[in-house]
């Protein structure tokens, strides 16, 4: 009886929102001759995190108004307003349209400043702000305008400026909108959407019954999952290892939290939790012996493999043939039996990068940084996350997608970098407390003779440059359908989240648990 009403309770819900998307339709429809007003719709269905269901229409509107950009300056839109100018150029980047940054150069004075009126146009800053993460190699005036627009914003006067549109800036400093995970962002933006006068009640109570929609949904996922590894038995069995399924389930629902996407983020998840204790097999249990035993087995990919292991060791073996098998069966139900074979190929690739990592620190061999940097790239395990990531995925991905996902890809190599510097950075010091290999931190200081400050320095412009590669890749027309290229950008952006202060995957009873509580366990008040 119980699951009969909740079922009939949900089946409402479901139809109310069919129903409110209909009228964001018909929104969207109104605003058709009005370049601003469509942009500022655009812009706040996106970010309540609504815009998937909109792709299409978002996708033909912005299409339109690029078509028509070099005749924009007229009507309701006004060239001079620095909030719309960047908002524009903004969109169209995250699109994909290669926008030139060169139309920021009219905010400029005579001397090439920017203009002193701009400092009190606070929305105009922030939208300054989050359109300089878009940049790519060359936006040269968008070097300039970002320490401009983020100075400004951190010395706002708060008593002039709205209580929402100050928070804005609040959670833009701390993470621009590039560099966020969308449910995490949507999670905060609607709280703050909901404070401004102007709100749009259609759009506000949308997007919170859709949240709270998709949150159910992801709850009876984890549930699932942790059965599965409550079964595994973890904490008797590889005692050792990092026990985090609630942890990296979260860190896959940063890479798609679409409802279309349950297969996919199985899948995922569980690749990634077999991954975690393997790394730490690699780091901090196994002996050299023992790792030249799995290493070898798990290239060879053969249940009679298992014999001369040591038991624990025997133990994840079967767990790993076993997941793989699944996931075999899985893609084989629907003719994409091909797949496998990439994902088993990306555990074999990880587990010999293990491998020489595990060697040089057992046999105490302290390599250059050029020998360190693309072995560490690859022990990220991002580039196996990429490629895994497509394996539940539906038929936009093809056998050309893995090819490339394992060839040499600028996106997904800026990924890693972005997890291995990111890494370095925050926990180090932790890595070597444990005995761990040294870092490109302490590499960077041995070899150029920098101070560790002077070390992160050089480490986080090597962020931003990936940063900038990323947005390239996804300028069109790009290497592969953006739907895939989406995923690695969303594993760049969890390791923002989880890393730009501090360790929290390690270390997660921080901040880490409260965006678990904000995804996974409060619902939002309607």
């Amino acid at each position: 009886m119980i699951y009969l009403q909740e079922f009939k309770f949900l089946g409402k819900v479901e139809e109310q929102i069919e129903d409110l998307k209909g009228e964001v339709r018909k929104m969207l429809i109104d605003v058709v001759n009005k370049p601003s007003q469509m942009l500022h719709l655009i812009d706040q269905i996106q970010r309540l995190g609504v815009d998937y269901h909109f792709d299409r229409n978002i996708d033909e509107q912005l299409e339109q108004i690029h078509n028509n950009y070099s005749r924009l300056d007229h009507g309701d839109f006004r060239g001079d307003d620095l909030h719309l100018t960047a908002l524009i150029f903004r969109l169209l980047r995250q699109q994909g349209y290669n926008i030139s940054s060169e139309v920021f150069n009219k905010f400029k004075d005579s001397e090439g400043n920017f203009k002193e009126s701009l400092i009190s146009d606070v929305s105009g800053l922030l939208s300054l702000y989050e359109a300089c993460h878009l940049r790519c190699h060359g936006d040269s005036i968008l070097e300039e305008a970002l320490p401009f627009a983020t100075t400004h914003l951190e010395s706002i006067n708060k008593s002039k400026v709205s209580s929402s549109l100050t928070k804005q800036v609040s959670q833009a400093l701390k993470q621009p909108l590039r560099k966020g995970l969308p449910r995490l962002k949507a999670r905060h933006y609607i709280l703050l959407y909901q404070e401004e006068p102007s709100h749009d009640e259609v759009l506000l109570t949308l997007a919170k019954l859709d949240f709270n929609l998709l949150q159910e949904q992801h709850q009876k996922e984890l549930a699932k999952i942790t059965r599965w590894w409550k079964d595994i038995d973890v904490p008797r069995k590889f005692p050792f290892a990092r026990d985090r399924i609630v942890e990296l389930f979260f860190w896959t629902l940063g890479v798609y939290f679409e409802p279309e996407f349950v297969v996919a983020r199985d899948i995922l998840t569980k690749a990634m939790a077999l991954t975690s204790i393997l790394d730490d097999i690699y780091d901090v249990y196994g002996t050299l012996e023992e790792l030249v035993l799995i290493t070898e087995a798990i290239q060879k990919w053969d249940v009679d493999a298992m014999d001369v292991l040591p038991e624990y060791m025997q133990a994840y073996y079967k767990e790993l043939l076993h997941l793989y098998e699944e996931i075999g069966n899985e893609v084989a139900t629907k003719g994409r039996s091909y797949r496998l074979v990439y994902a088993k190929e990306t555990v074999k690739r990880q587990a010999r990068a293990y491998f020489q990592e595990a060697k040089w620190f057992h046999t105490n061999y302290t390599p250059t940084l050029e020998e360190y940097m693309p072995l560490q790239l690859t022990t990220t395990g991002y580039g196996m996350l990429a490629t895994t990531s497509l394996v539940g995925m539906d038929n936009v991905v093809t056998k050309h997608a893995f090819e490339w996902s394992l060839g040499d890809c600028k996106i997904v190599k800026a990924a890693e970098a972005i997890c291995r510097l990111m890494d370095d950075i925050s926990s180090h010091h932790f890595e070597q407390k444990r005995g761990h290999l040294v870092s490109s931190v302490e590499l960077l200081m041995k070899e150029h003779g920098m101070s560790e400050q002077e070390a992160e320095k050089e480490l986080r412009k090597g962020v931003n440059d990936a940063w900038k590669d990323t947005n390239e890749e996804l300028l069109r027309p790009t290497a592969v359908p953006t739907p895939i290229l989406t995923r690695v950008l969303n594993l760049s952006r969890a390791m923002d989240v989880l890393y730009s202060d501090g360790d929290n995957y390690t270390h997660s009873g921080t901040k880490l648990k409260d965006y678990v509580t904000l995804l996974f366990v409060s619902p939002l008040p309607m």
